[in-house]
């Protein structure tokens, strides 16, 4: 069987490095003033009780304007940015070089704004933004538990209209995912090369793991222990980590999902191909017609190109007003100086930035 391997490209997943990349750096804007920068712990009680013992209380990164220790009644929106797999928030704010290019984006004069990056690496290398009793209700996490803590802790204007949901990535896949079902959350979408927009069967391909195919895979599998012994298994985490959001079986322990294996094959994949975003996008059409502002972008030079387009399309044939750019670069050349010059400023333009917000 080629089965695990084909369906790690198809998903997009094994497009991402597994370890930081090198991305484009903007030239340093003269005048900048410096943004504040808070690590926080945010408890998710999204996440109690997950079967795969995930972290509960998790990192996020709070970047405040210049202007907030010293406009002390001054209300801010928020921008909530998603990291994509194998990497954590800490991780990602160095691909999109932040501080630098918040500063940068302030100084060409887009509105202030709070941006936060929430982290959900999971032991699986990615939760997939995705409801799972395995890994944890992270889509909840993100809506709910990070924005209900920001609410609570920061001057934020507590409304729809002035937080915006941005994501790379696997995080484009869960602004998408995220930003259809909670439309009652957010204002504004900008959505980064997404991967796992579609949900496509198994295969031959390049990529999948050499040897044993899937009956060793399964083998080896029933050997974990745990998950941790699970995520060391080599040529595996990204099937893992699908697997867990998006097949998780609380009556199989020790790892608490099922993979498409022998007779449960096709049952799996339909439960996978239930999480593409073109699968269901259809359902959330008046959710989607409450945004302000949707944007997309990738890379000319990037495999998520077409599925990309294919989500554009999808609104566009619904009346949704959206852009879509197709910049040149690869999956992850630009994503720093597209964070800067594009990203910040679409929100600056789209979130409602004074106290009376509807």
């Amino acid at each position: 069987m080629k089965l695990v391997g084909a369906l790690s490209i198809t998903l997009g997943l094994a497009l991402l490095a597994p370890a930081q990349v090198k991305t484009e750096v903007p030239p340093v804007e003269p005048n900048a003033k410096p943004v504040r920068v808070e690590r926080v712990k945010i408890h998710g009680a999204s996440l109690e009780g997950n079967l795969g013992g995930e972290v509960v209380d998790r990192d996020a990164l709070v970047f405040l304007p210049p202007s907030y220790a010293t406009a002390k009644g001054r209300r801010y929106p928020v921008v909530y940015a998603l990291h994509g797999y194998s990497i954590g928030a800490e991780q990602w704010s160095k691909e999109i070089h932040v501080p630098q290019t918040i500063e940068g984006a302030f100084a060409k004069g887009a509105v202030e704004v709070i941006v936060v990056l929430p982290d959900s690496k999971t032991v699986y290398n990615g939760s997939m933004y995705s409801s799972s009793v395995t890994t944890g209700d992270f889509e909840n996490y993100v809506a709910r538990d990070v924005v209900a803590y920001m609410d609570a802790h920061y001057r934020t204007i507590p409304k729809r209209t002035s937080r915006g949901l941005v994501g790379h990535s696997m995080g484009g896949y869960g602004a998408s995912r995220i930003g259809m079902r909670h439309s009652d959350v957010f204002g504004s979408l900008y959505i980064m090369s997404p991967c796992c927009m579609s949900a496509r069967g198994a295969g031959g391909g390049r990529g999948g793991p050499g040897g044993g195919g899937g009956a060793n895979m399964e083998a080896a599998l029933a050997e974990a222990k745990t998950p941790a012994e699970a995520a060391k298994l080599p040529g595996l985490s990204t099937q893992l980590a699908v697997a867990a959001a998006w097949s998780p079986n609380p009556k199989k322990p020790p790892l608490y999902f099922d993979m498409p294996f022998g007779d449960a094959q096709q049952e799996v994949l339909n439960k996978w191909a239930a999480n593409a975003p073109l699968v269901f996008v259809h359902q959330y059409i008046g959710n989607l017609k409450q945004y302000k502002a949707i944007a997309m972008d990738v890379g000319d030079q990037d495999g998520l190109r077409a599925d990309t387009g294919k989500l554009h399309d999808v609104l566009d044939s619904y009346g949704i007003a959206s852009t879509f750019e197709i910049y040149s670069g690869t999956h992850t050349s630009a994503v720093a100086v597209r964070f800067q010059n594009y990203v910040l400023p679409f929100f600056a333009k789209s979130l409602c930035s004074t106290k009376g917000c509807k």
